[in-house]
């Protein structure tokens, strides 16, 4: 299978940067794969799982926010968060879902704004519980 060159880029530093065979994360429009040759395009990440294949291996990431460029078939994902898979803290994110849906219980006393960063919040929980939960699946 034919190979692409993959940067991806956080706010904490570069975690990955080499060829990949395929590359699948959520953006604000869906899901979208990238595999060698792709046009070029630029779009904004929307909350997900991402899906990273190298050396034919996946791994798995919770990936968060950001933007994804394809260019001359060089692609850089440069999203807000992103962690592997058995890098995810489960506690932590269900600590973090916890609280989350107690705000969310007394939305009376809320802000529309804090709402939204509420329900943000639990999406985020969410999505870091059921990346780190795939380990268990393959």
């Amino acid at each position: 299978m034919k190979s692409f060159h993959l940067s991806i880029v956080t706010p904490d530093g570069t975690q990955f940067d080499g060829e990949a065979e395929e590359l699948i994360v959520r953006t604000i429009s869906g899901d979208m794969g990238i595999m060698a040759g792709h046009i070029n395009c630029v779009t904004a990440l929307g909350m997900g799982k991402a899906l990273v294949v190298a050396d034919g291996k996946k791994r798995e990431a919770a990936c968060i926010g950001g933007i994804l460029s394809v260019l001359d078939g060089k692609v850089s994902l440069v999203p807000t968060t992103f962690e592997w898979a058995d890098a995810i803290d489960v506690k932590r994110a269900e600590a973090a879902e916890q609280k989350a849906r107690k705000m969310l219980d007394d939305k009376a006393h809320m802000t529309s704004v804090e709402q939204r960063l509420a329900e943000a919040r639990l999406k985020r929980a969410l999505v870091r519980k059921s990346v780190a939960s795939s380990l268990n699946i393959h």
